[in-house]
């Protein structure tokens, strides 16, 4: 089995970070390692990372970082610096996952051919599922790479995205440069361009539950058009600077 080294970049999470610490204890087999990589929150974010480490009760190293430039690429990027396992696996702190998610892990980076992968986000929320726009997340995760870049498309790119739980090999992602830290938005499709270049990029055919936070503050339909809008600008080459004005950070 794999070391799989658990990275989670957070800012202002104290309302979903207890949750997903806590779902973490429960990974058969357990993670190598869980990263808490804070990017300055003000509120009870950091707090609540270092109460968790009682409940691993030593079975698992657990560390709460501080990244002195926030952002969600420098963060990531820092917490895969500081990892010692053989993956690297970045994961949202509103993001709930199953608790063999090492094991699919490891199972699915056993295929030399696959470079990275990620699982199915489906988005939830107290009361409802949004199953149209998690539908629509799934189907853009091949439509977006078969529409923009059809060459990579057929040599085994797809276009996962964070909510995603994306996990690649350590030395694969450092010998790609990592995330891009000037990106301010889309730094992981931008992981999956340079990752592709190692082997497929992969959607494995299991769920995740992202918080539906985003849509509940936009609404369903404000929601998919702004994810269009930035998917088709960023697919013609439109600068991420530029599509960071219309995704605002909602906690």
């Amino acid at each position: 089995m794999s070391h799989v080294s658990i990275v989670i970049p957070t800012l202002n999470e104290q309302t979903s970070l207890g949750r997903t610490l806590r779902q973490l204890t429960l990974l058969n087999p357990p993670a190598w390692e869980i990263l808490v990589v804070d990017g300055g929150s003000s509120d009870q974010t950091v707090a609540i990372a270092h109460n968790s480490l009682e409940l691993f009760n030593g079975t698992v190293n657990v560390q709460v970082l501080s990244c002195a430039e926030p952002g969600r690429s420098m963060q990531m990027n820092y917490g895969a610096l500081a990892a010692t396992g053989d993956i690297v696996c970045f994961l949202h702190a509103d993001t709930c996952v199953p608790d063999d998610l090492v094991a699919v892990i490891s199972q699915t980076l056993a295929q030399q051919n696959i470079a990275c992968g990620g699982f199915i986000s489906l988005m939830v929320g107290s009361q409802t599922t949004r199953w149209g726009i998690s539908l629509h997340n799934y189907l853009k995760t091949y439509y977006a790479p078969l529409l923009f870049k059809p060459h990579l498309f057929f040599q085994g790119l797809r276009l996962l995205f964070g909510d995603q739980v994306m996990f690649c090999r350590r030395h694969d992602f450092w010998d790609c440069g990592g995330f891009d830290p000037g990106l301010p938005i889309m730094e992981d499709g931008d992981l999956c361009l340079k990752l592709v270049k190692k082997g497929r990029i992969y959607q494995v055919n299991r769920i995740v539950q992202s918080s539906d936070r985003r849509v509940a503050k936009w609404g369903s339909w404000k929601a998919t058009a702004i994810y269009l809008y930035i998917g088709f600008l960023w697919g013609i080459g439109v600068s991420a600077t530029y599509l960071k004005r219309f995704y605002q950070d909602i906690r």
